[in-house]
């Protein structure tokens, strides 16, 4: 991004960027900052992790301080991530040696304060890059579908909705952000078409990792179910689950 564009859309959309800083100066800079490159940037401020998420904001871009009182940025970056799956973190911190914490949340990138003017343009410009991208891409992908039939009657089930599913009774029942559905079928089947954000942890169960709450060596605990973990399969688990948090912040360094 060699200069201002005042006319940015991403994917039709005007760019919408959170800064979330409890030193208003800061929030401040941040936000001329982002002003001078995209002056039609719709740009929030937000002094507390609390106030963040109390926010429901839709930002594209969420511009995050580690060292908060009462709640720190990676808790807040946590809860957010669970809220906002495809919205991009960068951390904008004094405090480098966090930077490794950054990859559980799926953070695009990580700034140690004081900012170069050069460095911020650096990044943010690939963050808006990375964001329209995303947007692009998820309009193309969002309507990935399976038909089901039960009972006589065919369903269309959108992949995107799936939080997981399990053999139960000779039977695929699919665990949706809607509902639950069950038909005569295979989950190997399943499992071929849903893609990389899957994972089976187990012969019973296949996984969506945007779904996933918290997880141990024994069970994973989805937004609407828990499934277990066969011993066997934790250490892969761990890798693809980590895999998959890069996909979603894969310019971190």
């Amino acid at each position: 991004m060699d200069g201002a564009d005042d006319s940015l859309l991403l994917a039709g959309e005007l760019l919408r960027v959170a800064i979330c800083d409890d030193k208003k100066p800061v929030r401040d800079l941040l936000e001329e900052k982002i002003k001078e490159m995209f002056p039609c940037a719709v740009t929030e401020q937000f002094s507390s992790g609390k106030e963040l998420l109390e926010s429901g904001t839709g930002a594209d871009i969420l511009l995050l301080d580690i060292q908060m009182p009462e709640m720190d940025g990676m808790e807040a970056a946590r809860l957010f991530r669970g809220k906002r799956e495809d919205a991009l973190i960068l951390f904008v911190t004094a405090a480098p040696e966090y930077v490794f914490d950054a990859f559980d949340v799926g953070a695009f990138h990580y700034l140690v304060k004081p900012l170069s003017d050069d460095r911020f343009r650096e990044v943010f410009g690939k963050a808006v890059q990375e964001a329209e991208s995303r947007k692009i891409k998820g309009r193309r992908t969002d309507e990935r579908y399976m038909m089901i039939q039960a009972g006589g009657v065919h369903t269309k089930i959108l992949f995107r909705d799936i939080v997981y599913a399990e053999v139960f009774n000779r039977k695929v029942v699919i665990h949706t952000v809607n509902g639950d559905m069950e038909y005569y079928g295979k989950l190997s089947d399943l499992e071929k078409k849903a893609g990389e954000d899957f994972f089976r942890p187990h012969r019973s169960y296949l996984i969506h990792f945007p779904y996933i709450q918290k997880y141990d060596a024994e069970s994973i605990v989805m937004k609407n179910g828990t499934a277990p973990i066969a011993k066997k399969n934790y250490p892969e688990f761990v890798k693809q689950y980590l895999k998959y948090n890069q996909r979603k912040g894969r310019e971190i360094r």
